[in-house]
């Protein structure tokens, strides 16, 4: 595990459990009740993601419409929030708003998406409002966005990198030259992108040596959390909450 430059990465144990969208595996995914069921199981650390209704409003849910998961349709950006919020995760839960869930989780970290250049704006000044700088980490697979953010908030706010940062952070680790943006805190990425491996014990000795921690999503079987865990990655985002209590438990690194 690398060093810990920002109060964000401050955690108890050396490796940082992430509940991804709150824990999919009941089909609530970036709920309220999945936040509440990820607390309860102990996990501090929750990754969600960020769009904005017509009217502004900053709610935590994952795709560009709410077809898939809801019993409502149609492009959330499209939408107020009085017609977003009538809509129902899985026919039961109610997509929530960020800010809401920072109210009602004052312990937890949060990993945010930031999903559409809209959301840029309202986020930071959520989190300056808030004064949540030591809760929250922004990502984005756009570079240039999450690099936007860095430059509104400042050295308070944690980033990780996009896609192009992760690509300029995988080049270095193969001895080829590249250009990577300054103030990141994370490298947070898949364990292989089209077949091709991201993760390698090389690309953690690169982002370590660089004083980046490498967080890995999102990691559902418990041997491939072995093995990445082995490689000293310094957080894994999954699904299935018990599955990742289960094998830190067994390594003696749950908290």
């Amino acid at each position: 595990m690398t060093r810990v430059r920002h109060p964000y990465l401050d955690h108890p144990s050396p490796l940082l459990p992430f509940a991804h969208r709150g824990g999919t595996a009941n089909g609530l995914e970036n709920t309220a009740a999945a936040f509440r069921r990820a607390a309860a199981a102990g996990y501090r650390y929750f990754e969600t993601d960020v769009h904005t209704t017509a009217d502004g409003a900053l709610v935590a849910f994952h795709d560009a419409t709410l077809d898939r998961v809801t019993d409502v349709s149609g492009r959330i950006r499209d939408l107020p929030w009085a017609a977003v919020r009538e809509a129902r995760v899985a026919g039961t839960e109610p997509l929530p708003l960020f800010a809401d869930l920072l109210e009602e989780f004052p312990d937890a970290r949060w990993n945010v998406d930031l999903k559409t250049e809209s959301a840029l704006l309202p986020l930071v000044d959520l989190i300056r409002e808030a004064d949540a700088w030591d809760r929250v980490c922004v990502g984005s697979f756009t570079e240039a966005r999450v690099a936007r953010a860095q430059r509104l908030a400042g050295p308070r706010l944690a980033t990780s990198y996009g896609v192009r940062g992760v690509l300029g952070l995988r080049l270095r680790s193969l001895g080829i030259p590249a250009a990577l943006r300054a103030g990141a805190v994370a490298a947070q990425v898949p364990e292989r992108q089209g077949g091709i491996p991201v993760v390698d014990r090389r690309f953690v000795r690169e982002a370590h040596a660089r004083g980046l921690q490498v967080h890995v999503w999102t990691v559902n079987d418990p041997a491939r959390m072995n093995a990445l865990l082995d490689l000293g990655v310094d957080g894994i985002m999954t699904d299935r909450l018990e599955t990742l209590r289960a094998v830190l438990t067994e390594r003696g690194v749950w908290s």
